[in-house]
This record gives C-alpha cells, structure tokens and sequence, in this order.
C-alpha cells in the first residue's frame, strides 16, 4: 500500500515539475537573484541613511560641546578683564560710560556685559534698559560669589526678545577680597539656532534645545513656535519629555511609538557645563521615505519582471518545446496505426527538433518498407498454406475457403452450386507398381488437367487429399455439372497415362456430381457429403464412371435428402 501510494505521489510530482515548471523554475533562478540583489543593495542604502543620521546627531552634538567651550572661553576672558578693570576702581557714572564705550565693539556671542553690585542690582551695562535688574535671587549668581568662580547658568530665554541665552557671572572678589562686584556676561544662542536648523531640516528629523525644567530654548526655524513652550507639548516627543528631562545620564537613545502612530527613535546629550540638552527626534519611516519608495518599487519590479519571465519561461516551452514534442508525439502514434505516409512538418519545427523530424521520416519510410515486404511474404505464406505444391492446386484449406464463400454468394442470390468429387482408381497399385515417384507425377499430370478444366467452365479445382481431388462450379445446374464430370472423367482418360493394374490399362478417375441450392437449413459440409456419396456410387458401379445426386429437403421434416439422378 505504501509502495502504491508512493508511487501515485511520484506521478503527480513528475506531472508537477514537467518542462514548463522546470523552465519557469530556471528563468526565476537566472532572474530573481539580480531583482533581489537590487533590493539588497536599497535595504542597504537605507540603513546607511539611518545610520548617517545617527552620525550627524553625534557630530551635532560634538559641534555643540566644542561651541560651548568656544563660548565658555570667549565669555571667561571678557568677563575676568572686566573683573581686571573693575578691581582698579570704583564704578562711577563716567566709568560706567567708559565701560560701554570699550566694549562698543563685536564681543563675538557676548550680548550683554554687566555690573552688578553688592545688593545683587545691576549698576551698569552695555545696554541701559539692564540697569537696576535684580539677579539677587539667581542660584548661579549666588553660586558664583560663593565659589569665587565663575559659573554659568543654564540656558534660557531672553526676558526682552525671548532668545536663548545663557549668562555667566564672575565675581571681582576672586581679584579682589574686599570688592562685592560681580561681572555678569549674557551670551547670545543663535550659533545654536543655525545647528538646529542644520539637523531639523531633514525629513523625518526634529532636532531641539531644552533646559533642566523641560523648556524649549532652541528649535529649527519653521518650528520656531516651540520655543518657550514645554517639551510635553510639542506633539512628537511629548510621550517620552518625563523620561528626557529626569535622565541622569550624559547622553541615551531609545525608541517609542509616537502619536502620529510612527515608531521613532529619540537620541539625547547633555550640553557640557549646563543641565540642558539636545533632543534629536528620528522617524525612520519618513527618513528613509524615498529608499523605501525604492524599494516598493524595486519589489514591484521584481513582481512584474519574475511574471513576465514566467509567462516568457511558458510561452517559450510551449512553442520551442512542448508543441514540438507533441507534434512528434502524434506523428508517433500515427506511425503505431500503420500510416507510414506521414511526415514530420519541418518547416514548422525549431531547428533543434530538426534531425529528430528527419529520422522520424528515415524510419518511417524503412518500416514502411519492411511491412510492404511482410505483406508480400504474408500473402505468399497464405498462398502456399492454400495451394498444393504437388498438384498445383488449392489444398483442402484453400478449397474449404473457396467453398464458404461461394455456398454464402449462392445464398445470398438464390443461385446453384455443384461440386464433383473426382478419385483416381486404383492409385494404391499404381504406386505399388510404378512407385511413389511415379504416383506424384501422375498427381501432377491430373492437377494441371483439372486446371485447364476449371479455367474453361469458371470453376475452382482443388486436391482434397491423397488421390481425391474436386471441383466447385458456382452457377451451374445439375445436369451441367453431369456432363462437365463427364468431361473431367474423358479427359483423364485420354491422357493414357499407363496403368497395367487396371482394366482399362490407363490411370481413369471415378467422378461423383452434387449440386443444390444453399438455404439457412444446408451447410457447405452437407454438399460434400452428397459429392462422396455420389462418388461411393460411381465406384460401385465400375469406376471411370459418372454418378449424380442433388440436395433438396424432405417433405414435412425440413431435412436435407439425396435425390439420385
């Protein structure tokens, strides 16, 4: 039972992976590798792109550390030559004028200078609307006079115009014990401004600027309207703005879904010297938008390209393979029927199937050939199996064919049939007395005598064995059948071939006639039965004689009868 079903399983696997298939399969595996690679190559592209950006946010944020040391530095040297100055001198009026007027110049980022005196009011500045601001109540002005150092705070928005800043206050009293002055620098952010808008520009990117409270002091420029507000309210990383801003850590990347239901990637870094930090928001989807639309498109192609290979892989093993193959195929099973005449079309065949078609036709014309020459040899055996090669006449299974086919043409058009019954007399003695040799010569002579017979009256003469020959004569009545038997039996006679056994001294026959008519109720065997007894008769009666019977049906019992003539 396994085997069996193994086997089926075997046939539908074969019948399944059949030339079409195969061809299909070759032409994906000759195609589908380089659509593949090219979409290999995309993923790639892709993935670099996500990784450049990455790249970009950690240059991004070297470029504002090493921004930030450049402001540190530029604010540390203008500030301490203030502190230099103001440890001279006591500020007055004119100083204060004169304080303005050196510093009149580009002080690279530094806004505003100030100098605020010991009850933490400012006393004078580069600009005059600064004048009597209260920086008392500043944790890093306080730390600053504290430490005798200086200290930045962290970054924040400018109260006048509402622009990032950051402010650094340096105490005189590091110069100098006794003095309760302190230089307070406020630097301008908009270096910071430019990278944001450097990074933020990309689609798929978001870059900003927080302080320690989660407030936006720094945005692209077409986000400009996030500035100043809270980091849970801007819409694409407010899900995550508690996890940023209570983060310990000097720098962290992480992922989340976003509202907008895109999954996104935050990367965070403090800025060195401060509690804010830089936000740089990725959407990879959107970042890699345009590869992804290549790879879609590049998936499509190899779709529709491995489709068309396909309908070509079939297309192609249908017309240069399987209609060829079935072509020869039916030339080959024509040739099984016996039509040898058929010939493979060439012309419509490729030209690889060519010598095929061409031996197709070589053997077929060498079968047709050797069957012409069998149905020659055939017909010659049929003769020689019907024909006595003694006598030269039918034998009796070529008399007995002869006989059925004339009994079935009598019938069918109601017409006689007689039949003579001719046997040598004596023949046993005439071997004894002149030998076998002798006695086939004899058979011979009488076997072309009766030919010449039958051809003369349209009959068919036959040996029906040993010495006893017969002779069919359709179409003819009784009574001709006599006289012809008449003729036979003078014939014979008047070949005086030698016979001293016999009273006549010469070979005679004695000749038994019996004709009838064929119905549904006689067979062929009954006529021959009516000859040998016409036969019996003529050699009881002396032989070299002549003796008639004819077949008819007894009266009431539907039987057949001999009638004697």
């Amino acid at each position: 039972m396994l085997a069996s079903s193994f086997s089926r399983n075997r046939g539908k696997l074969k019948k399944l992976l059949g030339i079409r298939a195969r061809l299909a399969l070759l032409a994906l595996i000759l195609v589908a590798p380089l659509m593949l690679e090219r979409a290999r190559s995309l993923e790639e592209a892709r993935n670099k792109q996500i990784a450049l950006a990455y790249e970009d946010f950690s240059r991004f944020a070297q470029h504002s550390a090493e921004g930030q040391r450049e402001v540190i530095s530029a604010v540390e040297t203008v500030v301490k030559w203030a502190a230099h100055v103001q440890a001279s001198k006591e500020v007055t009026g004119r100083n204060c004028d004169s304080l303005r007027a050196n510093l009149a110049i580009d002080l690279l980022r530094i806004r505003n200078l100030m100098i605020v005196g010991k009850e933490g009011r400012v006393e004078c500045a580069t600009r005059n609307a600064l004048v009597g601001l209260e920086l008392g109540n500043w944790a890093f002005f306080n730390q600053a006079r504290q430490t005798r150092d200086l200290v930045f705070s962290d970054f924040m928005l400018a109260r006048t115009d509402h622009e990032p800043i950051m402010i650094g206050a340096y105490p005189v009293a590091a110069i100098d014990a006794t003095s309760d002055t302190v230089i307070v620098a406020s630097v301008n952010l908009s270096w910071m401004s430019k990278i944001l808008n450097d990074v933020g520009g990309r689609p798929g990117m978001l870059a900003v600027l927080v302080d320690s409270m989660g407030t936006v002091l720094a945005a692209p420029s077409d986000q400009a309207g996030m500035i100043g507000q809270p980091l849970d309210r801007v819409p694409l990383v407010s899900a995550i703005a508690a996890k940023v801003t209570s983060s310990e850590k000097e720098a962290e990347s992480f992922s989340f879904v976003g509202p907008d239901h895109s999954r996104r990637t935050i990367s965070f870094a403090r800025i060195p010297g401060t509690q804010s930090r830089l936000i740089v928001s990725i959407d990879e989807a959107r970042l890699g938008a345009d590869i992804n639309e290549e790879i879609r498109t590049a998936y499509l192609q190899l779709g529709f390209v491995c489709l068309f290979v396909l309908l070509g892989a079939l297309i192609a093993a249908e017309t240069l393979i399987i209609r060829p193959i079935n072509t020869m195929v039916a030339i080959a099973q024509r040739f099984g029927q016996g039509e040898w005449s058929v010939r493979a079309p060439r012309r419509r065949l490729p030209a690889e199937f060519v010598p095929l078609a061409r031996a197709f036709d070589t053997m077929a014309a060498r079968l047709a050939e050797r069957e012409r020459d069998l149905i020659a040899t055939n017909d010659r055996l049929t003769v020689m199996a019907s024909i006595d090669m003694l006598s030269g006449l039918a034998n009796r299974r070529g008399f007995q064919t002869r006989l059925d086919f004339e009994w079935m043409k009598a019938q069918q058009h109601n017409s006689e049939l007689s039949l003579l019954m001719i046997d040598v007399d004596h023949f046993k003695l005439f071997n004894d007395t002149y030998g076998h040799p002798e006695g086939d010569v004899c058979l011979s002579r009488l076997g072309e005598t009766l030919a010449g017979l039958a051809a003369e009256t349209l009959g068919f003469a036959g040996r029906y064995g040993g010495e006893e020959f017969c002779l069919l004569l359709p179409n003819t009545s009784a009574t001709c059948a006599l006289e012809i038997g008449e003729k036979v039996r003078a014939a014979v006679q008047g070949l005086a071939l030698p016979h001293a056994t016999s009273n006549h001294q010469a070979v005679t026959v004695s000749v038994g006639v019996a004709s009838t008519t064929p119905v549904d109720t006689l067979r062929p065997s009954d006529l021959v039965e009516a000859a040998d007894a016409s036969l019996y008769v003529a050699k009881r009666s002396g032989r070299n004689s002549v003796a008639g019977h004819g077949l008819a049906l007894s009266a009431g019992t539907g039987e057949p009868a001999a009638l004697a003539n």
